[in-house]
């Protein structure tokens, strides 16, 4: 990936730092967990007599995500559980199709050193959990494969529970499919995994816009020192939540992906908007 391509990423994760606001909360020791439910609905209907174009479908889309974060003295040990799955009906279709489909887990365990400072290890899983087949039907992926792992130390920038960076120079990264998809995904021709090593920069940050709007970004960089390391792989995610009232929001998430090992090169870009329901927990 070209270094505009990864300024450009970066930049989009810098600019809500512009919006930044002071933390003063008091940190407590002990866990501190919630999460929230968003269900979401987009419809397009059309009648017979509509001469414009277009084609009637529904889109549903739910989203967990849930953080527990736990505080004992000088240590931290944060951890988030984000699960994003989306369905399409087009009008005639017998059968709903996947629209989105993403599991992630992350762990990230530090020690005070000084300031925001911290030693840290962090773990990080990505996959999906439906299968998934392009625009000629053929399957492309399915539950667990890929699934991508990575581990590391490193150091912790972290101001509170909303803004943090974690900076890894050694981070593993492993990387397993079925035997359908061997030689796929960055795995050698006839191998089911694939083992990596390299450094990696995570950010997160989450910050409110207005008295009813929230923005989550999270940012991920991973450079491979065994081949191509002038190469990046990037994912960042957006995720900007307008509240209506306690249970309906109008939710809009964007993701950019860069990744050598996809199957094909370019960003992969996925967008959702959709107004639904919210439930906090």
């Amino acid at each position: 990936m070209s270094k505009k391509g990864i300024f450009a990423i970066v930049l989009m994760f810098s600019i809500s730092l512009i919006f930044a606001q002071e933390n003063k909360e008091e940190v407590k020791d002990g866990w501190k967990k919630g999460g929230n439910v968003a269900i979401t609905f987009n419809q397009s209907a059309f009648n017979n007599e509509w001469t414009g174009g277009g084609i009637s479908n529904l889109l549903a889309n739910i989203l967990v995500n849930y953080d527990m974060n736990l505080t004992q003295g000088d240590l931290i040990w944060d951890n988030k559980l984000i699960a994003d799955y989306g369905a399409l009906k087009n009008k005639g279709d017998e059968n709903f199709t996947k629209s989105n489909d993403r599991l992630e887990f992350n762990s990230l365990l530090g020690k005070k050193m000084k300031g925001f400072w911290y030693y840290s290890a962090y773990f990080n899983m990505k996959t999906q959990m439906d299968t998934g087949v392009d625009g000629d039907g053929n399957k492309t992926t399915h539950f667990f494969s890929p699934a991508y792992f990575q581990v590391g130390p490193g150091l912790l920038w972290k101001k509170s529970d909303n803004l943090k960076v974690n900076i890894s120079p050694a981070a593993a990264k492993y990387i397993i499919v079925h035997d359908e998809f061997a030689g796929s995904f960055g795995t050698d021709l006839g191998k089911t995994s694939a083992f990596e090593l390299g450094a990696s920069v995570n950010g997160y940050y989450k910050l409110g816009l207005g008295k009813n709007i929230s923005m989550e970004n999270l940012l991920g960089l991973y450079s491979n020192y065994l081949n191509e390391a002038k190469n990046v792989d990037v994912d960042y995610t957006m995720n900007l939540v307008m509240t209506v009232n306690k249970y309906i929001s109008t939710n809009l998430t964007f993701q950019a992906i860069y990744d050598d090992n996809a199957q094909r090169n370019g960003f992969q870009i996925r967008e959702a908007f959709g107004v639904g329901v919210n439930f906090k927990f």
